[in-house]
């Protein structure tokens, strides 16, 4: 009976010390919500909950439904100002570091494929040339051998063609035999393929269709080839002087058109799924900072460094006042909104909580609180992901005094934690 009562005693204390920290917890609740001051449904439909810490680490959330009521006083004291939510042209952008290279197809090395000496070098380092103007002399043992070789060919299909229509035409009367007819119609076709032959020979040696007719009219024997520039472009490397020889591995000259330039810069990969091609790219160099070139992306690498986790993205930019130079530092900004304007709110209108942003939304004598996700920031707005419709209206001067008076029970609270 006595070890009855005992077991009696001890859960009725169990029970008393359970009320009483109910009680202590539910009057410090009580103590948070001033009545008239902030009202808010610990239920709403936003998801995620904003969340401040205290002092020693404990949490407390505002659920996004919370509204705030302002004493008349604290009306006349604080100036209140709003803005409507607008569709803005704000670009978004994302940033990145590059070098400005010369294009492929722009680029020329002049070289030569056989010995030879440089006899004249006809332009000097920063030159412009077009396409066809001269630009070095050579002497080779080659080019004489060949323009020997082109000249017996043409005396013998000479003799040939001759030699076939003769007999093509006693044949025809009948006063040749067939036998000798086809003999020297075959001796015509040999003697014209040897002169096909010597011909590809010159070309390939460097003379055009024209330096080849003039050969034939001039009947000159000589080791002389002058050299061409294939593109319209300027001078930026000459390495031979008169008298060198040089052969296939020499390169004689650099030619470059910079009219157009590559700008190659190195995109990490968590931005990799917003570059297109041709979007637009703007580009600053340190060399002139207070101006911006524009250009196109034209190429997207397909292999990720596995050093850097990034890829290659090349650039195409016009250089009409040839102020980009090859090897140049550039930093970018590609634009990856196109030009479609977005949701915007002033950036005087939001709050920060910790990470967490939000704004006042004016109903009646009230302010409600709404959470927002934003986009980039720029020319005084930010672009809106989520929280906000067009057209909503937000607090953009006085929000930080709504903000202070919904968190001032929170932070009282906080300071006792």
């Amino acid at each position: 009976m006595k070890k009855k009562k005992e077991i009696i005693g001890l859960i009725i204390l169990i029970i008393l010390f359970f009320w009483g920290s109910c009680q202590k917890l539910r009057d410090r609740s009580e103590a948070r919500s001033p009545k008239g001051h902030v009202t808010g449904s610990i239920e709403s439909d936003q998801t995620e909950p904003l969340q401040f810490r205290g002092r020693h680490g404990r949490r407390w959330k505002l659920m996004g439904s919370e509204t705030v009521t302002l004493l008349e006083k604290e009306r006349e004291a604080i100036k209140i100002e709003t803005a409507p939510v607008v569709y803005k042209n704000i670009k978004a952008q994302v940033s990145a570091n590059g070098k400005i290279i010369p294009p492929n197809n722009r680029i020329f090395v002049v070289s030569y494929a056989f010995p030879a000496r440089v006899s004249k070098i006809i332009v000097k380092v920063g030159d412009w040339v077009n396409e066809g103007s001269p630009l070095v002399i050579l002497q080779s043992e080659e080019v004489g051998k060949s323009k020997a070789d082109f000249f017996r060919a043409l005396a013998d299909l000479e003799l040939a063609q001759a030699n076939y229509e003769r007999q093509k035409r006693l044949f025809e009367r009948g006063a040749g035999a067939q036998k000798d007819y086809l003999v020297a119609e075959a001796e015509y076709k040999v003697a014209r393929a040897n002169l096909e032959a010597c011909e590809k020979k010159l070309h390939l040696l460097g003379f055009s269709e024209e330096d080849v007719k003039q050969i034939a009219s001039a009947h000159q024997i000589n080791p002389i080839i002058t050299l061409y520039s294939p593109i319209r472009g300027k001078i930026v490397e000459i390495n031979v002087s008169p008298g060198e020889m040089v052969d296939q591995t020499k390169d004689m000259m650099i030619i470059l058109d910079p009219r157009i330039m590559w700008v190659d810069a190195d995109i990490f990969e968590k931005d990799i799924a917003k570059i297109r091609l041709g979007q637009k790219v703007e580009i600053n160099v340190p060399a002139y900072p207070e101006k911006t070139f524009l250009g196109k992306i034209s190429y997207i690498g397909d292999v990720l460094k596995d050093e850097t986790r990034t890829i290659t993205v090349r650039t195409e930019v016009e250089n009409p006042d040839l102020l980009l130079k090859p090897g140049m530092f550039a930093s970018l900004r590609i634009n990856i909104n196109g030009e479609q304007p977005v949701l915007a709110v002033p950036e005087t209108a939001v709050c920060d909580q910790q990470g967490e942003k939000f704004v006042f939304i004016p109903k009646g004598e009230k302010f409600e609180l709404r959470k927002v996700k934003l986009g980039v920031r720029q020319n005084g707005h930010y672009e809106v992901i989520s929280g906000l419709k067009e057209g909503e209206v937000v607090v953009t001067v006085g929000s930080f005094q709504i903000k202070s008076k919904l968190l001032e029970s929170i932070l009282k609270e906080a300071v006792h934690d």
